[in-house]
């Protein structure tokens, strides 16, 4: 699905604070519980300390942002009921809606937001979002405005869904540090749309609807229960048997294309476009032969992207060619798809000269994962590769965290990886490539790639007010990083929305789950 481009909104908006989300042809109704399901259990309940989708879906639903997003990537009024950008690209002005209340009943105010920037500036680990912001001005208790060093057109997405979580400061204030607070899993007191119930570690996250809501009417549901299922084919079972009213980020594609077929259900690619996670072959750019554009570029050639998409990923998956999510304004598919071509690809390991030897082999690599469900990617590049003679040895990981620390000190060759983009490519793209980003840990830029053209258009891109540049940049700084390949894209993660037909208003926005569900409802 692809969008209309809408980047920083300069105007200022006055509409009346609007739903997001699938529209729907009923007429909502109050009342009913939700059953739906977290696929691991959350760290933490608060988004303005904690990175990840299984905190966002509770964490959205307990604290509000100042902006939401429609299908159409246009911002729209949530906490804030209106907003303005200065000329210059250097002040936000929020107008805060009059009437918000934490869930304890103090008054959302100016000084919350204020509070809120600075906590995620320090505790969240996406330091890019809000590094711009160099204060905060609070002249009344409903105006924030945001004062930045230079122009930042990421901000407007960073303050929607979970990334800008307002958190009360008569809570988080007290001096004890809010990455640890232990008001963050018990006792939340959110701006939300639902006040949390109970977190039980490893069982639920039970949510009930807050009254003194902001917005008139909503939330519809009276209560959210998330089970916390780690198991796929049991969340299937609970879908089937009508146990779950609704399940995201489903991935594994045999259980997809059964739930395809279950009567009452409804299944989704659709809501993944923002947090826009890709799947792709990281490659070490700095060890021997992989340091060889040329040699890049065969592996990109012998590894067939869309046997991975068909067998792989059985039709469940969809092209992505270059670091940015295919659903975003910001992609350009106008790149090299590197389609299957074994004799291109032995070409250019001649050309680099890594002739085979009396083997048939030219060079060995290895090849890491961090998880179990890309195996079989792992095992299927072993055995491309070996078509050009290039012998790749398969090195697992004890576990996530120890694949992590091998990424993270670029101790790796090849490896499978999956990232999410965050929304704007300053958020979730630019870490990947920016020279000056190499080995500070996973999902940086552990390829050690350096291209200072690169540093040059991302630098400029992150500045550029104007969509239309903006979008340019883009297109232009996609093709470099597809012709010098220090990543093979191919697809995007299998990700779906699974819902009952009994659902109305699921969340299949550009956030997903990560958004809030004060408009969705039970038929």
């Amino acid at each position: 699905m692809k969008h209309a481009l809408k980047g920083l909104v300069t105007a200022t908006a006055l509409a009346a604070v609007m739903a997001t989300g699938a529209v729907s042809a009923d007429e909502p109704k109050r009342g009913g519980t939700l059953l739906t399901t977290l696929q691991q259990n959350p760290r933490n309940l608060n988004p303005a300390v904690q990175s990840g989708t299984v905190t966002g879906f509770p964490g959205a639903q307990l604290f509000a942002s100042p902006l939401r997003y429609d299908d159409d990537w246009t911002p729209q009024p949530y906490l804030a009921e209106s907003w303005s950008v200065s000329d210059d690209g250097l002040t936000v002005t929020l107008n805060l809606v009059k009437n918000a209340k934490f869930h304890d009943g103090h008054p959302i105010t100016s000084s919350d937001v204020a509070f809120s920037v600075k906590v995620i500036q320090e505790k969240h680990p996406f330091k890019a979002m809000f590094a711009p912001v160099a204060s905060v001005d609070t002249p009344d208790d409903h105006t924030a405005i945001l004062n930045l060093d230079r122009p930042h057109p990421a901000l407007m997405l960073a303050m929607s869904g979970q990334l800008m979580s307002i958190i009360p400061e008569h809570i988080y204030g007290d001096g004890q540090d809010p990455k640890s607070h232990p008001r963050n899993n018990a006792d939340v007191v959110g701006s939300g749309p639902f006040k949390l119930v109970e977190f039980k570690n490893g069982e639920h996250v039970i949510l009930e609807r807050f009254d003194d809501f902001f917005i008139e009417g909503r939330p519809y549901l009276d209560k959210i229960v998330m089970r916390i299922i780690t198991d796929p084919a049991a969340r299937a079972i609970a879908l089937e048997n009508g146990e779950l009213h609704f399940s995201g980020f489903e991935s594994l594609p045999r259980i997809i294309n059964r739930l395809k077929k279950v009567d009452g259900l409804n299944v989704t690619a659709d809501g993944y476009g923002a947090i826009g996670p890709l799947d792709w072959l990281a490659i070490n750019t700095t060890k021997g032969p992989l340091a060889d554009k040329r040699v890049r570029q065969a592996i990109a050639y012998a590894v067939d992207r869309n046997f991975i998409q068909k067998a792989l990923m059985q039709g469940t998956a969809s092209d992505a060619l270059t670091g940015i999510h295919p659903d975003s304004p910001f992609y350009e598919a106008d790149v090299n798809p590197y389609d299957l071509d074994l004799d291109k690809a032995n070409a250019l390991l001649d050309e680099a000269g890594f002739a085979k030897g009396s083997d048939g082999m030219r060079f060995g690599l290895t090849i890491d994962f961090g998880w179990p469900d890309v195996k079989p990617q792992v095992e299927y590049t072993k055995a491309a590769l070996k078509k050009v003679g290039i012998d790749v040895t398969v090195r697992a990981s004890a576990d996530f965290p120890a694949w992590a620390k091998r990424m993270g000190t670029m101790d790796f060759e090849l490896s499978w990886d999956t990232v999410f983009n965050w929304g704007d490519p300053v958020i979730g793209v630019h870490r990947t490539y920016l020279s000056s980003n190499i080995a500070k840990g996973v999902w940086s830029n552990t390829q050690g790639y350096s291209n200072a053209s690169v540093d040059e258009i991302l630098a400029a891109a992150a500045v550029e007010t104007d969509s239309d540049k903006r979008k340019a940049l883009y297109s232009q700084f996609q093709k470099i990083v597809n012709d010098e390949v220090p990543l093979y894209f191919t697809n995007t993660l299998p990700y779906h929305t699974v819902y009952s037909d009994k659902v109305g208003n699921p969340p299949i926005g550009i956030w997903g789950t990560s958004t809030p569900i004060d408009n969705m409802y039970l038929k």
